[in-house]
C-alpha cells in the first residue's frame, strides 16, 4: 500500500515520539501544522509531527464533489454516516504509517494517532483495531465511526485517550462526541474529555489542554 504524502514537522533534534495527526473534510495535512509551536513544548522531549494528505475522493453529501476526504460520508446521521470501506482503506493507511515510524526507530509505545473530525474518527477505529501498543490517542470534534465493529476489537484498553469537543458545534453536534466516549468507555477504555465553547475548530484552551496531555504522555514514559 502506497504511503500518503506527508507534512512533518519536529520540536527538536531526534525525536523521542510520533504524533500522527489526521486532517478533517476538505482540508490538508497542512492544516494542522500551525499548531506545533503553538503547543510550547518542553525541549527534552522533541516530537515529530506527521500530517498526511488524505486522498482525493467524491464525497456523497457534497454533491459527489471530488475533495480530500479519509472516506465517504453517505448521510448526516450520526448512525450509518460513515463509508466502512473507505473507514477501513484509511485505518490501513494509518497502520502503514504507525509501520513507518516504528522503522524509523520510534517504539509504537511513544505513537500518538491523532486526528479531527472525519480524521479523528479514522484515528479512533486504528486505536480500537491496531495490534501495536500505542501512547495515547487523541481524538478532537469526532465521532465513533463505525459502533458495531467496537465489540471484539484487539485494541489495548490501557491506551490513554484525550477527546474534545465544541458545545455549539454545528456539523458535528458535541452529543455526537459524547456518546461516543460513552461507548469507548462501555468497551473498557478511560476517556480524559473536554468540551468548549466553540464550533466545528479548535481554540487556544484546548491548545493549551493538548500540551498538558502530551507532555504528560511523553514525560512518564520510562526507557526499558
Amino acid at each position: 500500500m502506497a504511503l500518503p504524502e506527508c507534512v512533518e514537522v519536529t520540536t527538536g533534534a531526534s525525536p523521542i515520539g510520533s504524533v500522527i495527526w489526521l486532517h478533517g473534510l476538505g482540508a490538508d495535512g497542512h492544516d494542522f501544522e500551525p499548531i506545533v509551536p503553538e503547543l510550547h513544548l518542553p525541549a527534552e522531549t522533541p516530537l515529530r509531527f506527521i500530517f498526511p494528505h488524505a486522498p482525493v475522493r467524491p464525497v456523497t453529501i457534497n454533491g459527489g464533489m471530488a475533495m480530500r476526504a479519509w472516506y465517504d460520508i453517505v448521510s448526516l446521521d450520526a448512525e450509518g454516516r460513515a463509508d466502512a470501506a473507505g473507514v477501513h482503506e484509511s485505518t490501513a493507511l494509518l497502520e502503514e504509517l504507525i509501520a513507518r515510524e516504528i522503522e524509523r526507530g520510534i517504539p509504537a509505545d511513544r505513537i500518538v494517532v491523532a486526528g479531527f473530525s472525519m480524521g479523528g474518527a479514522v484515528a479512533i477505529n486504528a486505536a480500537l483495531h491496531t495490534n501495536e501498543k500505542l501512547a495515547g490517542l487523541m481524538a478532537l470534534s469526532t465521532y465513533l465511526p463505525l459502533p458495531s465493529e467496537i465489540e471484539g476489537s484487539s485494541g489495548s484498553r490501557d491506551l490513554p485517550v484525550f477527546m474534545a469537543h465544541g458545545s455549539f458545534d454545528p456539523m458535528l453536534p458535541m452529543q455526537w462526541g459524547q456518546m461516543s466516549a460513552e461507548r469507548l468507555q462501555e468497551a473498557g477504555f478511560t476517556i480524559e474529555w473536554h468540551d468548549y465553547p466553540m464550533a466545528h475548530a479548535v481554540c487556544p484552551e484546548e491548545i493549551r489542554d493538548i500540551s498538558t496531555w502530551l507532555t504528560r504522555i511523553y514525560g512518564v514514559k520510562k526507557s526499558g
